[in-house]
């Protein structure tokens, strides 16, 4: 179809939509007229929801109920006809007659449309066919819909407009209200874990004046009052380890956190994180707790922990793969970076697999470690894998290896050749943080908008003292797309970050 036709077909559907609305909105009027406007209407009395009908009949047959929901479906015959309500939860037939209702309601019943909320008082039976069925002995309009829903209720296909208007989306794509139960429960069940293991749940500070605890990119915003910038968090940790230090053995947040970098099907500028950590413990006891909070969030609220995504087998249950970068490497390609123990080598090894480097500053062993993984290896960590013992270069804030003062103690856990969580031996030496620190200022004077700040303040909480510490790092929302077999975090988000549209 040419451009002119798509232009000439958008006006005509703007057309329609003007005049549907047109309509809606003169039926309003006229009840307004009458006295009888529903958005007048404070509360409803329902006592009980579609669900709970359909799920107990026998217990509701022949009883009275008072049901509300949004109006799917009609059919007028003549003295009787039959509509059907979706709730929060489920939908119902209602069967509505002129006997029940009298001359002057059932007229007005007749004239209400799809997308409008009723209310209906009747008892309970079956229909011929045997569907549930509410026999209305009295409805009420409770809100005007003035602007029809996507015609047929499969209007509303296209991504972006699903993503603009989840309004709709959630009314005309039950599956995708389910998709955000299960994320409700997801939560629950985490949060119920780390109770009871005896983790305190605190809230830390979304505004802040230095940008720290990862290497992203932040959002900056001004305070008037104070006249200064201050930056969105791009991580929970640093005010989380001052806890720590302040003699909280356990915390732990769930919350968002915001990087001002590109977007794509795993990447939002906002999005949830669980941070947690816990005093005299390392980057193991941080994976047993995260083969925990997966495997058993997954058979609590979905009943198994053999799950399918993206048709991938994947099975969460205990016992995960652990192995070093260095062997994961040697494992997929062959080359032993433990044989390789220069930059010049690493460097040259890069060029000759033209393996590229982003830039000057990153021309180290551990940097070049970390391209070979992400190039070679994790793309091939299909089932539950805990991948650990990370080069010092990209691990700024996690303690280093006893026998190997160039790597540290952190892991990155991989699902379905994805990334879900990282986690530290947490850095306690303040003198090793300063330095690092340092580093990271110097890679942001050089142009890295992504390296972290001086944060001194964090270095005098480090010279009171932090205990050895473990910490520990998973992203919510991919957790969600794994357990609801989601492929964009857009589906996992109810209102993802989205252009505008120019009118």
């Amino acid at each position: 179809m040419s451009e002119n036709n798509n232009q000439k077909t958008n006006q005509t559907e703007e057309l329609d939509m003007n005049h549907l609305m047109q309509i809606r909105r003169d039926k309003l009027k006229e009840l307004q007229e009458q006295g009888k406007d529903p958005f007048e209407i404070t509360k409803f009395n329902r006592t009980n929801t579609a669900g709970e009908i359909k799920s107990n009949y026998e217990k509701f047959e022949q009883k009275d109920v008072t049901v509300a929901g949004r109006i799917i479906a009609k059919r007028i015959m003549g003295k009787a006809s039959f509509c059907t309500i979706q709730d929060s939860d489920e939908k119902i037939q209602s069967y509505v007659s002129i006997n029940d209702l009298g001359e002057e309601s059932y007229k007005a019943f007749k004239t209400w449309d799809i997308g409008d909320i009723i209310g209906i008082t009747g008892f309970v039976f079956k229909t011929r066919t045997e569907e549930i069925s509410v026999h209305a002995k009295e409805v009420t309009l409770l809100s005007k819909s003035l602007r029809p829903l996507p015609e047929k209720f499969h209007g509303l296909k296209d991504p972006d407009l699903r993503y603009r208007q989840r309004y709709t989306d959630l009314i005309v794509n039950p599956e995708v209200k389910q998709t955000f139960i299960i994320r409700s429960k997801i939560i629950s069940k985490i949060r119920e874990i780390l109770d009871e293991k005896g983790f305190l749940e605190v809230e830390t500070p979304i505004l802040n004046t230095i940008s720290g605890g990862a290497t992203a990119k932040p959002f900056i915003t001004h305070h008037n009052a104070l006249n200064i910038d201050m930056y969105l968090r791009i991580a929970l940790e640093l005010n989380l380890k001052r806890l720590i230090v302040g003699g909280f053995d356990k915390v732990y947040e769930m919350g968002r956190v915001f990087r001002n970098e590109g977007m794509d099907i795993r990447h939002n500028p906002e999005f949830t994180e669980l941070e947690l950590y816990s005093a005299y413990q390392d980057y193991h006891d941080m994976m047993d707790i995260t083969e925990e909070i997966f495997s058993r969030t997954a058979k609590e609220v979905l009943g198994t922990t053999k799950i399918t995504y993206q048709d991938q087998e994947i099975d969460l249950t205990p016992g995960w793969k652990r192995i070093s970068m260095i062997e994961a490497i040697k494992e997929v390609t062959g080359i032993d970076f433990n044989e390789i123990n220069t930059d010049e080598e690493a460097v040259q090894l890069a060029k000759e697999r033209k393996i590229e480097i982003p830039d000057k500053t990153k021309e180290t062993r551990g940097d070049v470690i970390s391209l070979f993984f992400d190039e070679y290896v994790e793309e091939t960590l299909i089932q539950p894998t805990f991948i650990y013992d990370y080069p010092v270069e990209i691990s700024p804030l996690a303690k280093k290896c006893p026998n190997d003062k160039r790597m540290t103690e952190r892991f990155e856990v991989f699902i379905g050749g994805r990334e879900y969580g990282n986690a530290f031996s947490e850095l306690n030496d303040p003198i090793d943080q300063y330095e690092r620190f340092k580093k990271q200022v110097e890679a942001r004077e050089a142009g890295d908008e992504e390296a972290g700040m001086m944060d001194e303040d964090y270095i005098q909480a480090l010279e009171i003292g932090l205990p050895p510490t473990g910490g520990l790092g998973i992203g919510v929302d991919r957790f969600v797309m794994l357990l609801t077999n989601c492929s964009s975090i857009r589906d996992a988000l109810l209102f993802p970050t989205m252009k505008p549209i120019k009118e």
